[in-house]
């Protein structure tokens, strides 16, 4: 399929050159920091939640172009969105990278089908899904690191 790989190429270096939300939110009442010691992956997460929606979110970070863009691409998808869509939508995205069920869930991920073809590669699955974990602690106030 050389479209999405030109897509997922063209995507994946677009948001790791210019990562959107990044930086540290001026309030924020959730917060928390992964770690991906098996290639160096950090990210911190910020976000703003008021009445179970995310109104804010931003984050800080270093690493590989695929934990970096899907923090990028995952902070334009849910601001606004709220928890429980947040939650769906989890398990939506990780069931696309780690290679289940992946007909059933392409078209409920809008940009996010770009990361597909990660589960080619299971020891990116942690890259693409750090954001998301790390976003999971946030909502519950962990205060230990997220290594998933």
């Amino acid at each position: 399929m050389p479209d999405l790989t030109e897509l997922y190429q063209e995507v994946i270096l677009d948001h790791n050159r210019s990562p959107r939300n990044f930086g540290k939110l001026n309030f924020f009442n959730h917060k928390s920091f992964g770690h991906n010691p098996l290639c160096g992956d950090k990210i911190k997460l910020y976000l703003q939640i008021e009445a179970a929606k995310i109104v804010d979110i931003g984050f800080q970070g270093a690493g590989c172009a695929i934990s970096q863009a899907s923090a990028s691409i995952m902070t334009e998808i849910l601001k606004g969105m709220s928890l429980k869509e947040f939650e769906t939508l989890f398990g939506h995205f990780h069931s696309l990278v780690t290679g289940q069920s992946v007909e059933i869930v392409q078209e409920d991920l809008g940009k996010l089908v770009v990361f597909s073809g990660v589960s080619k590669y299971p020891l990116r699955v942690k890259c693409a899904t750090l954001p998301w974990h790390t976003l999971k602690a946030a909502l519950k106030q962990d205060k230990e690191t997220t290594t998933e």
